[in-house]
């Protein structure tokens, strides 16, 4: 039987810990584990811990973590991922995937053709959402680091402010994406629904950024960083 494999938002180490509510309202209650079950918890500093359950109640869980080691290495080559903001689903799939396929940092992108408007709390509540996407993504597929969801900015911000010694405008016109040196850093620029403006593009352009298109057919949204970043940790990272 697999492991059950656990975020804690706080910092683990070795010894005795109860468990905070929502976690330990899914073990307890959803999972219906039981003393002495094992469990495997990691707090996103890249440790793993292995422990025992030694208390399981309505309304706490406790927990003795006996053994500590390195979790999964991360990739070599660490990708932001600007992802137009999109509708619902199609933006938890891209973070989901994104986090699975091992982006190091995603931000929301507010572009010219985007459908979805969000403002001060809504947005803090899915920047909120999106986080826990990225923390289960985690969960399922190994990492022990989480990636950094920020909140949602402007397309300007974000070029003003993005760093890598790689930048990637995804572009359905522009020329295929061919293989340059390994960089250490990319930064990868993915439109929403409709995509981006030719006036986007340019202004990704005049910020360092190189037009590139994954190949023939024209992508969706949340189809887009699937293939962008497998190409680039095929090309560059640990795929």
């Amino acid at each position: 039987m697999r492991l059950s494999r656990f975020f804690i938002d706080a910092p683990l180490s070795l010894g005795q810990h109860e468990l905070p509510e929502a976690q330990a309202h899914y073990i307890g209650r959803v999972l219906r584990h039981a003393v002495g079950d094992a469990v495997q918890l990691f707090d996103g500093s890249g440790q793993e811990f292995l422990g025992e359950l030694i208390e399981v109640g309505k309304k706490s869980v406790r927990v003795e973590l006996r053994e500590a080691f390195a979790g999964l290495a991360e990739s070599p080559l660490r990708i932001h991922l600007g992802q137009g903001l999109s509708r619902g689903e199609r933006m938890d799939w891209a973070i989901q995937k994104a986090t699975e396929l091992g982006a190091s940092e995603i931000t929301p992108i507010i572009s010219e053709r985007c459908e979805v408007r969000l403002k001060d709390e809504r947005a803090d509540k899915r920047t909120a959402h999106w986080r826990q996407i990225a923390i289960s993504a985690c969960e399922q597929c190994g990492r022990s680091v989480l990636p950094q969801i920020n909140a949602p900015i402007t397309l300007a911000e974000w070029l003003q402010g993005v760093e890598a010694e790689l930048k990637l405008v995804l572009h359905p016109v522009a020329e295929p994406l061919v293989s340059h040196a390994p960089p250490a850093s990319l930064a990868f620029l993915i439109g929403p629904e409709g995509g981006l403006s030719d006036t986007e593009v340019e202004q990704a352009r005049a910020g360092g950024f190189l037009a590139a298109r994954l190949g023939p057919r024209v992508l969706r949204t949340e189809t887009a960083p699937v293939v962008a970043l497998s190409v680039a940790q095929q090309l560059w990272g640990d795929f």
